[in-house]
């Protein structure tokens, strides 16, 4: 509860204090009355002038206390009512802040809508993304794939590169000894031909000989016509040598013929052999450089997806954080609201409370004001002299007038009030309200807990 203004005080001790007061001034005029009733008994005639004009300014007195009292309890019921206007109106702010509130909560969907569709289009985003990031990760495996595939055909073609690298020198070494054999045989013919051509001379020098030993035996034969003949044994021995010169020199001329023709035919085959290799290896050396030079093109295709797969991830994981970051602050910002929801209906309930108190409060000075008007308004009647009954008629006159005039008061202060009092039906409301605001503001938590 609110402290009250100054110049004022509890209610307790305002209705303990203008009671005691009123038994006092009530003390004071009954014993004056009991003073007065003595000397009013008295004939007419003796009744002292000295005491009626110290009873009337007692009543005066009284009178003025009274009159204090009341003006301060009016005033005092004037800052309360004015209180009341106040809380009224702060009550009616708060009203309308809490019919927001409801309205707020009743049509949750709009934040709910709005925020439920930008988290749908960022899940479609993301699901994008997914899908891109999917592609270019099976679109690698298809690269890494054809990659091994020409790494595989790279290595079978270096291996026969080797092999025929291998292969060629085995033909280079044939070759090499193909070369040998023909110069040793090209150096058995030149020394066949020179046996021949030396052959040849010691045979024209043999037949000279024969020829002069002919020539010398005819001489003889001339001379010794009874020796035998000669001549035609020498023609014979000449004939057969001469036989046997050919066949040899043929045989040996057809022997070197076939063994060049084998090795012309032998070389011919290699030099083929060679040629076809050659070929085969300048082949090879075309289809390397050209697998080389797709295996660069694939190795730089794989690097820039490498690198495009990796800015999309960065990109993809930055994205991802500025929308956590997002949802992180919509939370707040739902957190808040729900915390600001909760202070202001404490605060409203706490307002509630004031309002009752201070309509229970009302209800007290109400009834004590009630109470003070019964008790003064079947109050007190004095008999006796035309002065004392002059002065009770004054007294009755100005309390008729007070009563009159707080009743005035008190019909235009329940005026006021009537619409300040609080039903036990709105009391019932306004809880409900309040309950029903608690368990959805409960409910609103659990689902996004639950989310």
């Amino acid at each position: 509860m609110r402290p009250l203004p100054l110049g004022t005080c509890p209610p307790g001790e305002g209705y303990r204090y203008s009671s005691s007061a009123n038994r006092s001034n009530i003390s004071s005029l009954g014993a004056h009355s009991r003073k007065s009733g003595r000397s009013l008994s008295m004939p007419l005639d003796t009744v002292d002038l000295a005491q009626s004009s110290v009873l009337n300014n007692e009543f005066k007195i009284i009178r003025t206390n009274e009159k204090e009292q009341m003006q301060g309890l009016n005033d005092r019921f004037a800052m309360f009512i004015e209180k009341v206007h106040n809380l009224e109106q702060h009550n009616k702010v708060l009203e309308t802040e809490l019919s927001a509130l409801r309205q707020r909560q009743a049509e949750p969907s709009r934040l709910a809508d709005i925020y439920q569709q930008e988290i749908r289009e960022l899940r479609s985003q993301l699901e994008e993304l997914n899908g891109e990031k999917s592609q270019l990760l099976i679109e690698r495996d298809n690269v890494e794939d054809d990659l091994q595939k020409l790494r595989g055909k790279y290595e079978e073609e270096f291996r026969a590169r080797e092999e025929a690298e291998a292969t060629l020198k085995a033909f280079k070494k044939d070759v090499d000894d193909a070369t040998m054999v023909r110069l040793d045989l090209e150096k058995k013919v030149e020394s066949l031909l020179d046996e021949i051509n030396f052959l040849r001379k010691v045979h024209e020098e043999e037949v000279t000989e024969l020829m002069d030993m002919i020539q010398a035996a005819q001489v003889s034969v001339e001379m010794e016509v009874s020796k035998p003949d000669l001549t035609s044994a020498l023609k014979e021995i000449r004939g057969q040598y001469e036989s046997m010169a050919s066949k040899n020199l043929q045989s040996a001329e057809e022997w070197y013929k076939s063994k060049f023709n084998d090795l012309s035919e032998q070389a011919v085959r290699s030099n083929e052999a060679i040629r076809a290799s050659r070929e085969e290896m300048n082949e090879y050396r075309r289809q390397l450089q050209s697998k080389t030079i797709e295996i660069e093109s694939l190795r730089g295709t794989n690097e820039s997806l490498e690198k495009q797969l990796r800015d999309m991830e960065d990109r993809h994981n930055v994205e991802i954080g500025n929308y956590q970051d997002g949802m992180a602050e919509l939370e707040n910002e739902l957190r808040t609201t729900k915390s600001e929801m909760a202070r202001h209906l404490r605060e409203y309930q706490d307002l509630l409370n004031v309002k009752m108190a201070l309509d229970i409060e009302i209800a007290a000075y109400r009834k004590l004001l009630e109470g003070e008007e019964t008790r003064i308004g079947t109050g007190i009647t004095y008999p006796g002299t035309s002065g004392g009954a002059g002065a009770m008629q004054g007294y009755n006159y100005q309390s008729r007038m007070y009563t009159s005039s707080s009743r005035g008061s008190k019909k235009e202060s329940k005026d006021e009030e009537q619409p300040q009092q609080i039903k036990p039906g709105a009391k019932v409301s306004q809880r409900e309200v309040y309950e029903e605001t608690v368990v959805t503001t409960k409910k609103m938590e659990k689902q996004q807990e639950l989310r």
